[in-house]
């Protein structure tokens, strides 16, 4: 399977968790949460589409500042997903600034406020001096962004405020296996899309003219080379309550990577439960549960600053066994 994109923590286990994850051979990128972003290029957030914010302690929500400053020049919108509150969180900070002299810049913010199963979309333009146009809603059956490639989920957990957790998935990737191409006697050209929509969709009977012959996808299955892609999950600041656990395994079952916050040491699970955050055995157990291939801990408490190898390895071992 070749990637068709690259994600990595932008800080430390102990600092703001935020994940940058870049398309391959596009100018596009998705950041997971907007804490600290001071480690990012200013290249990197230029190439942010899509921001998904889990919620906004400003652990989480402080980077919005730097993100927004960068970007109003920008002519692709933004698109923020985040849980009840986000329009008037980005509401909030956009009119904590003066706006008069940027009527000619093109950026919009476009914001999906996930609530149970529906989704509220305002947009704010600079052109408007963002002042906030509702674009109405629609309803969110735990799908909040759908593209011919990927899909991203979410799940609505608690932490004593509504958070949103999510997963990227990726469609299975369609090669061509060019040897039987060239066994049947037929050749690259644009067809080929056509015929990869074809298998994507299952649309089995789809007809394709090729040197004076009629072939139906069904026909041409062998020379399609299917294998699976990711599926990339992003869990933090959760209370270790039962129906929490029972909703993130669902979502992130199969992940071939799971970023998820380790905030205390079980021994500490009293503590955990009075600030609503996991525990390390109880995020690896998580992965477990949910055949996860790589678990990444991320959002360590700072109490155990000198001890981050006991965090690590609590959340390994239950991971593990």
């Amino acid at each position: 399977m070749k990637p068709t994109f690259h994600h990595f923590p932008v800080n430390g286990i102990f600092e703001d968790p935020v994940v940058y994850l870049r398309f391959l051979r596009q100018r596009r990128a998705f950041l997971f949460d907007a804490g600290d972003v001071s480690a990012l290029s200013s290249r990197e957030i230029n190439k942010i589409t899509d921001l998904f914010i889990t919620h906004t302690h400003i652990d989480h929500f402080i980077g919005f500042d730097r993100i927004l400053r960068l970007l109003l020049r920008r002519e692709l919108p933004l698109r923020v997903y985040g849980p009840e509150g986000i329009i008037d969180a980005v509401k909030g900070k956009l009119r904590g600034y003066a706006w008069n002299v940027i009527s000619e810049y093109p950026l919009q913010i476009i914001v999906h406020e996930v609530i149970k199963e529906t989704i509220i979309i305002e947009k704010f333009s600079a052109s408007e001096r963002f002042e906030p146009v509702n674009h109405g809603e629609m309803a969110c059956k735990g799908i909040i962004l759908k593209e011919d490639d990927i899909q991203m989920r979410v799940a609505v957990l608690e932490h004593d405020i509504p958070v949103l957790a999510f997963a990227l998935e990726e469609n299975e990737h369609i090669n061509i296996d060019k040897a039987r191409l060239l066994e049947k006697g037929l050749s690259v050209g644009p067809w080929l899309s056509d015929f990869k929509d074809a298998v994507r969709k299952g649309h089995w009977h789809r007809e394709f003219h090729l040197n004076n012959r009629l072939y139906r996808t069904i026909d041409l299955m062998d020379i399609a080379i299917i294998t699976e892609g990711q599926k990339v999950s992003y869990v933090m600041d959760v209370s270790p309550a039962e129906d929490n656990i029972e909703r993130i395994i669902e979502l992130v079952k199969g992940s071939h990577t799971l970023y998820i916050e380790c905030y205390f040491l079980q021994e500490d699970f009293p503590r955990a439960i009075e600030r609503r955050h996991l525990t390390a055995e109880i995020a690896g157990r998580i992965a477990r549960d949910a055949s996860v291939r790589e678990i990444v801990p991320l959002h360590i408490s700072p109490k155990y600053r000198d001890l981050p190898e006991r965090v690590l390895d609590e959340a390994q071992q239950a991971f593990r066994h």
